[in-house]
């Protein structure tokens, strides 16, 4: 009897999932379901080279390999509820899908913030209509606002400077990038963005937007006002779990996983991407979500060969799951690379080579152990560190 698999999430992970199904040897039904209207693409782009031109489907879209060919897409229908006791999901348009094993791909959606003033003018960037819309106003001299100094914010910020936007970033962070990088490195970033013209306004946030009807401005929480035609809000994302109430599971951030990727231990449920939270014994046996570039392909692999055993079409893998996380960030000139999971770093970071306002590699240790690596250029010693992590990271 022919088994069916479907995908929730039609992004990337959806699209690793169903590929990594199908090299396993399933051979069944897949269907993906996605709440957007265009077949899987490439989000890193929305906020740098694809934002900086004409930004169409064509210029992010994954090619779709011949294995997948036949998989079913069911796009622009979110999924409204699931019910995993009885095997069944139930879309926006009240239709209702049966299946033999369930893929988690749902991802995240932005945040946006909770202040009072109008809504027109401000944006966030997540799919590819949200930055069609962006750019559509990203024109010389205009006035923009970021709110938020991650890497969305500050990616977005390098690129509106490059078309010639004038740019303020308000964060309450005391420099750029800190969760991710440290102070130093933070630091040093904000001078590069400083040189390019970049205005950052830290250790505030937004209380209000100013406007009526449109957003003309923003009052700052020390009372600061800003004239601004074009807000960017770059203030973190949320997990899309809110389909999955209901089923007795910790959705406190994203959806908890094991070490196989299966959720909470649930035959024929796994998920997949930056929504599944899972243990990697690289570091220690705290399940965390990473929002990282190689996490969809990494746990893909991993949940098509977990479901499949559940399914009884495969052995189960006894290999623990250890991905290296692996993330990069084009801003102006600079490409900044990241292996392994620098914030758990702490304090005790070093500089391993080069200078931190030139091209840099800088160690992340906790317990005196390499926990990860984030260079800014330095490109013929991105493989030496990268393997340098792998032999190193090993749970605590």
């Amino acid at each position: 009897m022919s088994r069916r698999v479907l995908i929730a999430g039609a992004s990337m992970g959806g699209l690793r999932a169903a590929e990594r199904l199908r090299a396993a040897g399933f051979a069944g039904e897949i269907v993906a379901v996605g709440d957007e209207a265009h077949l899987p693409y490439n989000r890193p782009p929305l906020s740098k080279e694809a934002l900086a031109s004409e930004v169409t489907h064509e210029a992010v879209a994954f090619r779709l390999r011949p294995a997948v060919a036949d998989v079913t897409w069911r796009l622009g229908v979110p999924i409204a509820a699931a019910d995993l006791r009885a095997g069944t999901v139930h879309l926006a348009d009240g239709a209702e899908l049966a299946c033999d094993g369930l893929v988690v791909a749902t991802g995240m959606r932005p945040r946006r913030l909770p202040v009072p003033g109008p809504r027109a003018g401000r944006h966030v960037v997540r799919t590819l209509e949200d930055a069609r819309d962006l750019r559509a106003e990203l024109r010389p001299e205009v006035r923009l606002l970021v709110v938020g100094a991650g890497f969305i914010g500050c990616e977005v910020a390098a690129t509106a400077r490059a078309l010639g936007a004038s740019v303020t970033v308000v964060a309450p962070e005391a420099v750029p990038m800190r969760r991710p990088l440290g102070d130093h490195l933070g630091a040093a970033l904000r001078r590069r963005h400083e040189a390019h013209g970049v205005v950052f306004l830290l250790g505030r946030t937004v209380a209000a937007f100013l406007g009526d009807g449109r957003v003309t401005g923003a009052e700052l929480s020390d009372g600061t006002r800003l004239d601004a035609d074009v807000v960017v809000e770059a203030v973190g994302s949320a997990a899309n779990t809110a389909w999955l109430d209901g089923n007795g599971l910790d959705l406190s951030d994203g959806t908890l996983c094991d070490n196989a990727m299966r959720v909470e231990g649930r035959p024929g449920v796994v998920a997949v991407g930056d929504v599944a939270r899972f243990p990697n014994p690289r570091y220690d046996d705290v399940a965390r979500r990473v929002e990282h570039w190689s996490i969809p392909t990494d746990t893909a692999r991993r949940a098509a060969a977990t479901l499949l055993a559940d399914l009884g079409l495969a052995e189960p893998d006894p290999a623990p799951f250890a991905p290296l996380p692996t993330f990069w960030s084009d801003q102006y000139d600079l490409r900044v690379q990241s292996f392994g999971v620098p914030a758990l770093g702490g304090d005790d970071i070093r500089v391993l080579e080069g200078d931190l306002d030139g091209e840099v590699a800088v160690g992340y240790h906790r317990d005196g152990e390499l926990v990860g690596v984030v260079l800014i250029g330095l490109a013929p010693a991105v493989a030496r560190y990268r393997a340098m992590l792998m032999r190193t990271s090993t749970a605590a």
